[in-house]
């Protein structure tokens, strides 16, 4: 079973810390790690590879989700830009990764300018500093399920 899949079956099971919200496509988790603070996931509850491997209605009812989960992900944690990318590469389960950005957020790490988040590198983006605590990952999940419920409100 690949790792998607087993985090999703903890999300059923009730066991998944992270986890903010089920979309009727897909799962909506908090990342595991915040260097990039509200980094956010979304699981495809399809076990597919990419977005055209759905059936037709829903790719397109996933990829409405995808983006509005992208929009609660940048209302919830301020965000001057977002980054979406579907990777699948080490995980060819379809997933989302949305990345609030902010300017500078890079230069603190002797990275010039502008860039994808890949430029931080894996030992820092993956620190265990980066690790939200108890209460962090609550707040986070918190503001998420705000932002993600008020743009579900006509």
């Amino acid at each position: 079973m690949c790792l998607i899949c087993n985090r999703i079956d903890l999300i059923k099971n009730h066991q998944n810390p992270y986890f903010v919200k089920e979309l009727e496509t897909g799962y909506v988790v908090i990342g595991d790690n915040q260097h990039f603070h509200g980094y956010t996931l979304f699981l495809s509850k399809t076990h597919v590879r990419e977005p055209y491997d759905l059936e037709p209605t829903i790719m397109t009812k996933h990829l409405q989700e995808m983006a509005m989960v992208s929009r609660a992900v940048s209302l919830a944690f301020n965000a001057e830009k977002m980054n979406i990318e579907s990777l699948g590469n080490g995980d060819a389960h379809l997933h989302w990764h949305l990345f609030p950005r902010k300017s500078g957020d890079l230069n603190h790490h002797g990275i010039a300018g502008k860039g994808p988040v890949w430029w931080l590198p894996a030992e820092e983006m993956y620190a265990e500093k980066t690790k939200p605590n108890i209460q962090e990952l609550e707040q986070l999940k918190c503001s998420l399920k705000n932002a993600l419920e008020s743009l579900k409100r006509p």
